[in-house]
């Protein structure tokens, strides 16, 4: 199966369709499976005096509260209808991460059958099981969270009526950007095997190999930030992707699909012909007359390996030459 790579493109629209269409070119041309946008009412997701997150004080106007920047992130429903459109025009999978009830019920009614629930609503117990009542697919982000609320959600989930089978678990850390010595990514792996359900990794790095060795250790969705430029103002524009950046991640990932190949050992189709150059036979050492017997003195195992394996010498020493051999001359049976 291959990797459902999602481009994150997140809130770095900065309010502007324009900005957002050619995230979405962006992403097309990266090769990417979907698109990814935040769905939201800022009052709904935020008090009026919420703080912001310490890298997004940094990033963003300090002077204005959290409740003052998500205002001015958000996309109206004909924002969410002209993207879908673009989307389907350029054959690209458009999705969105619901914060609300509202969007979630925005989303539904505009035909998402693809629900991303963010890592800070893993321990919302209304939120989950109004998505988990809509049975589609879902996919879960657990970042700053621990086993027992991960197990939790998932419960919630199911019983609210989506199948284990449609519920894909993403690793993730909400650190922009996260310190490579936080990511734990094998803690992915414990995800896997401790809830038997599909899983992947939602990532917050800087760079791209993260993602890529998340996809050599089975991960089968991948999530990343993308930006047009670093430099813009806004909250995750840092922490994000450039569009060449996102070009070399989904690459890479294609050819670790494979590379990881169907795990039958077996010479490839490129190196058969590798063979007979790289493996030895058995060959005369020097002059054997017709009569004489095989010995470890007049036998060598050298290149090429067109004549008898090695792996029988024990058979053919003690035979009798049935003809008269020159020096490296394949002995034969």
């Amino acid at each position: 199966m291959s990797v459902f790579i999602i481009a994150e493109a997140g809130v770095n629209h900065n309010g502007s369709i324009k900005l957002a269409k050619k995230l979405i070119d962006v992403a097309v041309v990266s090769g990417a499976d979907a698109v990814k946008f935040q769905t939201f009412k800022a009052g709904s997701l935020s008090t009026l005096n919420a703080e912001k997150a310490d890298y997004q004080k940094i990033l963003t106007n300090n002077s204005e509260s959290q409740f003052e920047m998500l205002k001015k992130l958000e996309l109206d429903v004909d924002a969410h209808k002209e993207l879908i459109e673009y989307c389907k025009k350029k054959n690209i999978i458009f999705l969105s991460t619901p914060y609300d009830h509202e969007s979630i019920d925005l989303l539904d009614n505009l035909g998402l059958n693809i629900y991303k629930i963010p890592s800070g609503e893993i321990t919302n117990l209304p939120y989950l099981i109004h998505i988990g009542g809509l049975k589609k697919n879902v996919i879960l982000s657990t970042g700053m969270s621990n086993m027992k609320e991960i197990e939790a959600a998932l419960n919630v989930l199911i019983e609210a009526g989506t199948k284990k089978k449609n519920i894909t678990v993403l690793h993730a850390n909400t650190m922009y950007p996260t310190p490579m010595e936080d990511v734990n990514l094998t803690a992915m792996k414990t995800i896997a095997q401790t809830f038997e359900v599909n899983y992947g990794y939602s990532d917050h790095t800087i760079g791209i190999e993260v993602d890529i060795a998340a996809v050599a250790m089975g991960a089968t969705v991948i999530e990343k930030h993308f930006t047009l430029n670093k430099d813009m103002d806004g909250p995750d524009h840092k922490a994000s992707l450039n569009p060449e950046e996102l070009k070399l991640m989904v690459s890479g990932i294609r050819n670790i699909e494979k590379a990881l190949g169907d795990g039958i050992k077996k010479p490839s189709l490129s190196e058969t012909a590798n063979i007979a150059i790289a493996r030895k036979s058995i060959v005369a050492s020097r002059p054997i007359n017709k009569g004489e017997i095989f010995t470890k003195n007049n036998l060598a195992a050298k290149r090429p390996g067109k004549g008898i394996s090695p792996m029988k010498w024990d058979e053919v020493l003690g035979g009798v030459a049935t003809k008269d051999y020159q020096v490296d001359e394949l002995i034969q049976s």
